[in-house]
């Protein structure tokens, strides 16, 4: 198969989990950001990794807290992952706004989206400056999952989860995709 060379990217990666990322101010308000841009770093400790520039409001939020709750939507739950990434937590209330619930965790201050069908709540171990983004690795420190997207011996059914995932090289339109149906339009 010919190849050619393109212009240095990481959206030739192609896919990304779509994730809320519920955060906290110093007051305690809640505030959520989407992120496309996020993996496991470590299985043990259960680190995982995103990357959020430091433009963003959720960054600092997060930065100060040192806390976040990674609430990963269903693909059913596109418009809330479009109105939380088009919104600043600045000049809205998100929750309010998408019609969420923030539930709060177990071993945090910060809240997790009950809506979402899994929370992983997460202490932050390190944030690396790398250019235009910073990435936090955050410590897996509590899990929830819907009892509903899980098969019968505990573990998560990706089929029943039906995640959002970010497909980057595509037009704009086509930002969201759900595992094997295509673009969410």
């Amino acid at each position: 198969m010919a190849k050619r060379k393109v212009n240095l990217s990481i959206h030739y990666l192609g896919v990304s989990p779509v994730a809320l990322v519920s955060c906290i101010d110093k007051q305690g308000k809640p505030n959520i950001i989407t992120i496309g841009a996020i993996g496991f770093a470590c299985p043990k400790p259960p680190i995982l990794g995103m990357a959020i520039t430091p433009r963003r409001y959720s960054h600092h939020l997060i930065k100060e807290s040192g806390e976040f709750v990674v609430n990963i939507p269903s693909a059913d739950q596109v418009n809330l992952a479009r109105y939380c990434g088009s919104t600043s937590g600045r000049d809205a209330d998100k929750f309010k706004g998408a019609k969420l619930t923030p539930e709060p965790s177990s071993r945090l201050k910060t809240p997790l989206i009950k809506e979402c069908p899994i929370n992983i709540e997460c202490k932050v171990r390190n944030i690396v400056h790398l250019g235009s983004h910073d990435y936090f690795f955050g410590e897996i420190i509590a899990v929830h999952v819907e009892e509903g997207i899980m098969d019968k011996e505990g573990n998560i059914d990706p089929k029943k989860l039906n995640p959002l995932i970010a497909f980057w090289p595509g037009k704009s339109e086509e930002l969201y995709w759900s595992l094997g149906e295509g673009a969410i339009r």
